[in-house]
């Protein structure tokens, strides 16, 4: 599973800033790109992927995402969407959304349930980059689904003051509290915050006299540290990196990417020739297509030698 920018028929000159796009002044004539904008503005592979307005839109590919992902000059781009069967390096489904996070993560869902429901094949595991680590996205996995996650676990909780990181707190399952590095409890009151964790908090009668305190909480009277409420499937992921298949899925990997690289180098597919979300489905179905041919083309049997008569 992963996910390729590619440039979409919109430029920077003709662009407006976010705040200055106003969707009800669109003529009812509209173009079939600014209305296939307005039908997707509801779809959680557009629209409705992230409520953050875009520094800045195209009106003539309104549905086009600004972006600087690749750490270079910003453009107005899709995203194409792969799932891969890395045994043998060919491409199962294939979603167009924004080119931001959130769209490509809920792509993999849709793409994984299409292809359970067209044929019939459950994948055992799914390997995709951090992006694709996120909190939600491996609970989904792991309980919903039953695949085993091969993806780095997304995880912002490494501190870079030099004080402890909470994968220096050990976290007892059986009395559902965090160990701190002195050997006290943090505990947690139950009560689900808004952004979906627990919270464990220490005793001030531990932490004040504690020697470590200038390492662990040195602005606060106690410790405090929060975990997700879908903290178990992060575990799982955790402990599945851990093992040897982890590896080859890490490897097999690279199949993917060869697959993009292929798509702009051999099918110089650097910049969309159809604009809206609709064309650039179209466009990344017909590529994906090309590229399943190619492969198959690689794999057709040869015809077996003519017999030779006197």
């Amino acid at each position: 599973m992963d996910a390729s920018l590619i440039q979409a028929d919109a430029n920077k000159q003709r662009s407006l800033p976010g705040d200055e796009w106003n969707i009800e002044t669109l003529p009812e004539d509209a173009g079939r790109s600014i209305r296939d904008y307005i039908d997707t503005l509801n779809d959680a592979a557009f629209g409705a992927a992230s409520d953050k307005q875009p520094k800045f839109i195209s009106p003539s590919d309104p549905a086009a995402q600004w972006t600087g992902a690749l750490r270079g000059p910003a453009f107005f781009a899709y995203a194409t969407n792969y799932l891969i069967d890395t045994d043998n390096a060919v491409i199962v489904d294939v979603e167009g959304t924004r080119a931001i996070r959130q769209a490509e993560v809920g792509s993999a869902r849709t793409m994984i349930e299409r292809t359970i429901d067209r044929f019939g094949l459950y994948p055992k595991s799914l390997a995709g980059d951090t992006a694709y680590g996120a909190a939600d996205m491996l609970d989904w996995l792991v309980y919903d689904k039953g695949i085993e996650p091969h993806i780095p676990v997304f995880d912002k909780s490494k501190r870079t003051d030099g004080t402890f990181s909470r994968e220096d707190f050990t976290f007892n399952h059986k009395d559902n509290v965090y160990i701190c590095p002195a050997g006290k409890r943090l505990k947690s009151s139950g009560k689900i915050n808004y952004d979906d964790t627990y919270r464990y908090v220490g005793s001030t009668y531990d932490c004040r006299p504690c020697p470590l305190k200038s390492r662990c909480c040195p602005k606060t009277p106690q410790r405090k540290t929060p975990r997700s409420i879908h903290e178990g499937a992060r575990d799982m992921d955790r402990d599945i990196a851990k093992t040897k298949s982890y590896e080859v899925s890490r490897k097999n990997r690279k199949k993917v990417e060869m697959l993009f690289a292929h798509l702009k180098r051999i099918l110089k597919m650097g910049r969309l020739r159809l604009r809206g979300p609709n064309g650039a489905k179209d466009e990344f179905l017909l590529a994906a297509t090309a590229q399943n041919l190619r492969k198959l083309a690689k794999l057709r049997p040869e015809p077996p030698p003519k017999m030779q008569t006197d």
